[in-house]
Order: C-alpha cells, then structure tokens, then sequence
C-alpha cells in the first residue's frame, strides 16, 4: 500500500521559484498592458470631455473583438511573419508586429480631439483592440508552451503567474495613465490625455525589450502533426494538386482544432464547457465597465482612483492571485472555480454599500480590496481551467477559442451597462446586486459537468 505525503504549503509554494515563471509574468503584463488603453484611459478621456455614460458604455463595444479572435488564430498557429520570424521566433514575432500597430496608434491619438473626431477616436481604439487581441493568442500560446504538457501543477502555477502579470501591465499602468494624465492637466495643459498617450508608447518600447529575455521553444512536433492532419484531409480528398493542397491546408487549419476539442470532450460536455466559459464572468465585466465612471460619480478624483484602485489593487492582486494559485494546486481546478464565482458574487455587493453611503474612502478601500481578492481568484482558477483543455497541437487556437468566448459574455453583453445604469435612474446600488446575481447561471453549469470534464493534470 502506497502512502503519499500531501505536501506542505511553503513546499507547494516552490513551484513559484520556476525560472519560468518570470517569464510567464512578463507575457501576462504584455497582454494586460493594452487593456488599460481602451478601458480606463480611453473611458475617462472621453467622460472628461463630456460624452455621456451611454456613449461611453456603447464605445466598449470594441472590446468585443477579443470575443472573435479566434477566427484569425489557426492563421496566427500556422503562417510564420517573414524575417522576424528568423530573427525572433514564430510567437514573438507576432508580438512584436503588433506592439507596433498599438505604439503607431497611440500616437495617432495624441493628434486627435474628441468631441470633433469621436468616430476616429473609435476607429483607432478599435485597431487596437483587434492588434491586442491578435497580439493575446501568441502570448497565451507562448505562455502554455513554456511548460510541459502533463505538468499539472506547474501549468497552474503559471496560469496565476500569467494573471498577476496581467494585472500588473492592467494595474501598474493604470497607476502611470491616471497620474500622468492628472499631472499634466495640473501643469495647464488642455491635451493631457493626448500627452498621456505619448507617455504609455514609451511602455509599448519597454514590453518589446523585455520580449527579447523570453525563449521560444522550438515546436517541431507540432508542425510535423499538422501536416499529418492537412495531408490526412487531402487524400479523402481523392486526388492531390494544387488547388486539393490549399483546401486542405484550410480546412485543417480552421476546422481541426475544433474537431480535436468535440473529440476528446464529446458533443455534449464541450458545448456546456463553452456555455460556461461565455457565463462566468458576464458580472465581473459589467461592474468592470462602468466602475471608473461609477468612482468618478461619486466623488474620486483621477489619482484617488489611481491610488486606491490601480495600486492598492495592484498589491492585493498579486497576492491573492499567488494564493489562489496556491488554492487551486492544492484542493483542484473545480473548487477554485466555484470559490471563486462566489467571491466574485459576494463582493459586487461591496460597492452596492458604497452608493448608497456616498463617498468613503475607507469603503472605497474596503470595496476594491475585496473585488480585487475575487478577480484574482476567479481569474487565475479560469486561466488554469482552460489551459488545462487545451490540445498542444493546436495551442494558439484552442486557447483563443475557449478565452475567446468567455470574453464575449463580458464584451457584448457588459457593452450595455451604461444604458443598464441609465435605466435605473442612475441607481448604482441596484446595478450592483444585478452583476451579483450574473454569476450564478454559470456556477450551476459547472456544477453538472464537474465530473465529466478531461483535464490535462
């Protein structure tokens, strides 16, 4: 009879001390970083510049595109970017093409005014947003591929180190676009938004440098499997030419990565994993949208929101994601999942208290603490959740496919939660309880496949 010793909390915790890990934590503040751009950054520009809540929950919409990158990623796991690729690598050259495309963005903004170019303020979030997303499906596929496939714990433990450096790019720069925005405002400048912008190219340049520190395995099996299954489409094709190669080499690349998921989960399970994925964090984006204009609302200055949101939060997401790494290696991906949806529920109801008080800074403390807590968790227990289903041969679009989906619960649904406010008369505390109530659809989802689902552990 084996008897196996559970291990210890601080023997768990070495797995942070993965040389990986680091890594992982710079690719996790690549992806975050641009979120910041089009969330905060853009929502208060245009909220300051006197465009109505409705507008500027309507202008969210462009996050959506993170909703559909999947259809661009089997074109991102097989076509290789001419010259970078030699000198960079596959995945990292696709990074950096798009870092690019957000840098020539940014600075595009800072000629604009919008009040008198709301459209091509939009148009040009939108390219971001779509270079973001493009940029997410190599950082996520570069991220799952610095760990082996069958390293359960490692797997998970990079997933939460992902998550705080998502957070620090989110957070971290957050903190530099409220305060340099509120600093140059202070020094009399009219354009201190557009000079911001300027101020946040200069991080793009940094993420790009720090990219080179990152090694980028060579995925030979990976190639060698999806040729395998483009010339396994050309023979029940029946003949081979030029014009069977392409249709071959098309429909592997878009369809066999969705055949691989319905195959190894079943018709069945893989349709409820996606309608779970599209639920739980359909709340969390609502309160999201609309929580810089809700703090704006009621009083916060920029750099109250800077100090108390992006860098108090900053710090208790970083250490409650650690811990809900620690979590989920320790008591398993499920438990993670449902803590972390009733966290998520628990604590919306925190900022409920706060419109109804008014203006607290300790409630405001106490209220970003607690949601930040809930995110961490959910997040990181989410990112090992799908991390965990995905086949390798197809990691890029896997990943995109299923991340992709739970951002259009998020994107689409949450683009209407300036008009949800509206139509409460401006009720904050009822918005509040509404995200709350969101999360439970999806928990009682989890609850009926719990025992179904294949993961790589």
């Amino acid at each position: 009879m084996d008897i196996h010793k559970k291990q210890s909390f601080s023997e768990t915790f070495k797995v942070y001390f993965d040389k990986r890990m680091v890594k992982i934590l710079l690719l996790g503040a690549i992806s975050g970083f641009p979120w910041v751009i089009i969330g905060s950054s853009l929502s208060l520009w245009l909220k300051e510049d006197g465009l109505s809540r409705s507008t500027i929950g309507w202008a969210g919409l462009i996050f959506a595109v993170y909703a559909f990158n999947y259809l661009w990623a089997p074109i991102i796991d097989k076509i290789r970017i001419p010259w970078l690729t030699e000198k960079v690598g596959h995945r990292r050259g696709w990074i950096i093409s798009m870092q690019t495309i957000i840098l020539i963005c940014l600075v595009s903004w800072s000629l604009i005014n919008p009040t008198t170019n709301l459209a091509l303020v939009i148009s040009i979030g939108l390219i971001i947003a779509v270079a973001s997303a493009t940029q997410d499906i190599t950082v996520d596929a570069l991220r799952i591929e610095q760990i082996g496939e069958h390293e359960g714990k490692s797997m998970q433990a990079g997933a939460a180190m992902a998550v705080v450096g998502w957070w620090t790019g989110y957070k971290l720069g957050g903190v530099i676009s409220l305060n340099s925005a509120e600093f140059f405002q202070k020094l009399g400048f009219e354009n201190y938004w557009q000079i911001t912008f300027l101020v946040l190219g200069i991080l793009i340049i940094g993420c790009n440098i720090g990219l080179m520190f990152i090694n980028e395995l060579q995925q030979i099996n990976k190639v060698e499997k999806q040729r395998q299954t483009d010339k396994m489409i050309e023979n029940k094709l029946g003949s081979s030419n030029f014009f069977t190669k392409i249709l071959a080499w098309s429909t592997g690349t878009v369809i066999g990565p969705v055949v691989s998921f319905f195959k190894k989960n079943g018709f069945n399970i893989a349709i409820a994993i996606l309608g779970f994925v599209f639920l739980f964090k359909i709340g969390e984006a609502f309160l999201g949208r609309m929580s810089v204009i809700f703090y704006k609302e009621i009083g916060f200055t920029k750099s109250d929101i800077a100090l108390y949101s992006k860098g108090l939060g900053w710090i208790t997401t970083i250490i409650f994601t650690l811990l809900g790494g620690l979590f989920a290696i320790r008591s398993g991906i499920i438990k993670a999942m449902f803590l972390s949806g009733i966290l998520m529920a628990s604590t919306n109801l925190l900022f409920s208290l706060l419109a109804w008080s008014g203006k607290s800074e300790l409630l405001f403390a106490i209220a970003v603490i607690f949601d930040d807590m809930a995110a961490a968790f959910a997040t990181v227990a989410f990112v090992a959740f799908i991390s965990m289903l995905v086949d390798r041969t197809y990691t890029a679009t896997q990943y995109a496919l299923l991340a992709s989906i739970g951002t259009a619960g998020r994107t689409t649904l949450a683009a209407s939660s300036g008009a949800l406010v509206d139509w409460l008369n401006g009720d904050w505390g009822i918005f509040f309880i509404i995200t709350a109530v969101m999360v439970i659809p999806s928990l009682v989802l989890l609850y009926i496949i719990r025992h179904k689902l294949k993961l790589n552990e």
